[in-house]
Formats: structure tokens, sequence, C-alpha cells
């Protein structure tokens, strides 16, 4: 049985494989990842008892991980996975999504005008996100390694990441809102499905991003 009590946060931090459920439920498990399961559940109006039967579902029939999980990893190789698997990730996909969501809304934005605003969210959280990975990379993570780091300028640097966290989660949030959960019209073309399914993946590699950033990491340095 679950602990209802639990924080999002370290549930998934314990099982991996909850991630996703959490996602569809549209509870978030990074920025506000220190709710209790319950209290999320029903800030976001979902069946408590549903939402544990898939988590415990999830857990049940997760597939063998190879490798140390993301808290047993030192400093050092958790801030490289994060680059070489969401930080490259990102900056390979920004582009592409941002020419693609143009050229749909080019299409077919007078059919399905929130393709307006599907845009223009798209362009916001490539600007924002692109500059965000610099100043990690730049600043942050330099900060993290250093044997003589300030702890007020790691705290200070830290906290800053953590408001730009929320921004993207309204970002994405937005998205989700004017796609519909990311489920293309029947009479889409595949440049319109390849654009909802390509937000999607970006949404949950995001989310994956931003929960080790806030929830493996930041706890190592500030409380």
């Amino acid at each position: 049985m679950l602990d209802t009590q639990e924080s999002v946060a370290n549930l998934v931090l314990r099982h991996s494989e909850c991630a996703e459920v959490f996602r569809r439920y549209r509870i978030d498990y990074c920025c506000q990842g220190g709710q209790p399961i319950a209290e999320a559940a029903q800030a976001k109006g979902v069946d408590l008892t549903e939402l544990t039967q898939e988590l415990t579902k999830a857990i049940e029939q997760r597939a063998p991980v190879s490798g140390p999980s993301p808290k047993e990893l030192s400093t050092e190789a958790l801030i490289a996975h994060i680059v070489s698997r969401h930080h490259d990730y990102l900056r390979r996909a920004l582009p592409f999504v941002h020419q693609l969501a143009a050229k749909v809304h080019r299409v077919h934005g007078q059919h399905e005008p929130r393709l307006s605003a599907v845009e223009r969210d798209v362009r916001e959280l490539q600007d924002t996100l692109l500059a965000h990975l610099d100043d990690e990379e730049a600043q942050v993570f330099p900060s993290l390694l250093s044997e003589d780091r300030d702890p007020q300028e790691v705290e200070r640097l830290l906290q800053e990441m953590n408001e730009e966290h929320l921004a993207l989660a309204k970002l994405l949030g937005s998205l989700r809102d004017n796609t519909d959960a990311f489920q293309p019209p029947s009479w889409a073309c595949n440049s319109y499905r390849t654009l909802f399914s390509e937000l999607e993946r970006l949404e949950q590699d995001t989310f994956a991003h931003v929960h080790l950033e806030n929830h493996v990491l930041r706890p190592r340095f500030v409380a």
C-alpha cells in the first residue's frame, strides 16, 4: 500500500516509473513535488483510489533498470548526466519543434486559432529554455562543483534556477491546454501530428530534467 502522505517527488525518486502516471494526471512532481500525494490528487480533482491503483500498477510492472539511480551518483556525475541526457536533447529538439510549430500555424491557423498560442508558447519556451541551459552550464553547475564555492552565492543561483523552473511549468501547462493534452484533431496532417508528439516528448523530458535538479541536485546544497 502506498502512503498517500508521502510527497509526490519522493515517490518519483524511489519509483521513477510513477513520473508518467503523475504526468498523465497533470500532477506536477517537479516544482510542486513537495505536496503529499493525497493533497496533489485533491488539488487536481483526481480520485485518490484510482491514482494509487495506477501508481501501484506502474511500480509492479517496472522494467529492470540498469546502472545506479540518480541519487547514487556523485554530484559531478549527476550534472554530467543532466547535461548529456537533457540539455543536449533540448538543444537539438527546440529549434526543430519551433520551426514545426510555425509551419503548422501558417498552414492550419485559420482552421484552428489556438495554433497561434501554441506557436507563441513554443517560441517563448525555446528562448527561455536555451537561456536557462546556458546559465546552468556557465554559472550554476561550475559554482556547485567549485571546491571554494560561496554558500550564499550557491543558494542565490539555486533560487533563481527554481524560479525559472516555475516559469517553465506555466509555459508547459499552457501548451498542454492549447493542444488538448497533445491530442491532434482527426483531420490533422502528418506535420500537425508530429508537432504534438514532439511537444509531448519535450514536456516529458523537461519534467524529468527539472525533477533531477529540484529534488536530487538542489537538496545537496540547500535545505
